[in-house]
């Protein structure tokens, strides 16, 4: 991955999270956080 690509896909995520608090009302930063918490449990049973 380029360093152009990378900057390209954070603006893009930025974009949605910002879209979502500004218009949409859908909660991702909450559902990105359970997923976030849900896999490094998963992760934990793992070690």
């Amino acid at each position: 991955m380029t360093n152009q690509i990378a900057v390209i896909l954070g603006l893009m995520i930025l974009a949605l999270f910002l879209a979502d608090a500004l218009f949409l009302g859908w909660g991702l930063p909450v559902l990105a956080g359970k997923a976030l918490v849900s896999s490094i449990e998963y992760l934990s049973f793992w070690r």
